[in-house]
């Protein structure tokens, strides 16, 4: 087998458990995230005055992958930039919108969700390793999709894809979106992100907490952690229970 089919076989092989991944680097960072805590010298910012705020700066990260994710959903149209995980779909393809800066911008979006909990461990080589991991990793998902692409679309994915980088934004050449924004799709699709994103970093400050034998709780983080979970479960009722957040071509 010729190394592009290999690729592409790989690709798409980890294409089906890309889902997966995340919870391999959420339990290898708490288990970094534990030892910082216990050896402080190894974390980067402990002890230091930025130490109080490097939290929120951490949840920052994610939370702004959350919203390229946000603003890619919401402007694609039905059978695009989904959740599927057997086979590659898509019944047209996106060139417009945050799709004319770079072309897999949820795959972007998904490297910043993870870096917040991973930058939290403030273990540097663990940062670097992860960050190498999601390259490589992502690469072979991505070069596979591209090949369904370039059989399916042809001569306009080829142009498309010589004026559009992959994974890094190029900030110019930007094309409005075909769509207008639909709420409805992002609270659908992405409806778990938010609540992730609460969860963990409400989890590894409380562990933080225990280990550290303090008292005091990050309510912000606790009460958004809470709040996010209660809107995700209403969320999920409303998807499967009800036809409020379906909508025609999305």
């Amino acid at each position: 087998m010729g190394l592009q089919e290999n690729l592409e076989k790989q690709g798409m092989w980890l294409f089906r458990y890309r889902s997966n991944i995340p919870f391999l680097i959420l339990f290898l960072g708490v288990i970094v995230f534990i030892y910082t805590e216990i050896h402080p010298g190894k974390y980067f910012v402990k002890n230091g005055a930025i130490d109080h705020y490097y939290i929120y700066f951490c949840l920052f990260v994610s939370l702004s992958g959350l919203f390229i994710r946000v603003i890619t959903v919401g402007y694609t149209p039905a059978n695009t930039s989904g959740r599927n995980t057997k086979t590659q779909q898509a019944d047209t393809l996106n060139t417009s919108g945050i799709y004319s800066l770079v072309r897999h911008p949820l795959y972007l979006g998904n490297f910043f969700m993870w870096l917040g909990p991973v930058l939290l461990t403030g273990h540097f080589w663990f940062v670097l390793a992860v960050s190498l991991f999601y390259w490589i990793y992502y690469e072979r998902i991505m070069f596979s999709e591209e090949q369904y692409l370039r059989r399916k679309f042809g001569e306009t994915f080829i142009t498309w894809s010589d004026e559009v980088p992959g994974f890094i934004p190029r900030f110019r050449g930007y094309r409005k979106p075909e769509l207008p924004f639909s709420w409805r799709k992002v609270l659908k699709k992405e409806k778990n992100g938010l609540a992730a994103v609460f969860l963990i970093f409400a989890a590894l400050d409380i562990t933080a907490k225990l280990l550290d034998k303090e008292n005091s709780l990050n309510w912000f983080l606790i009460s958004g952690c809470i709040g996010t979970l209660l809107f995700y479960v209403v969320l999920k009722y409303l998807k499967y229970n009800t036809g409020i957040l379906n909508e025609r071509g999305r």
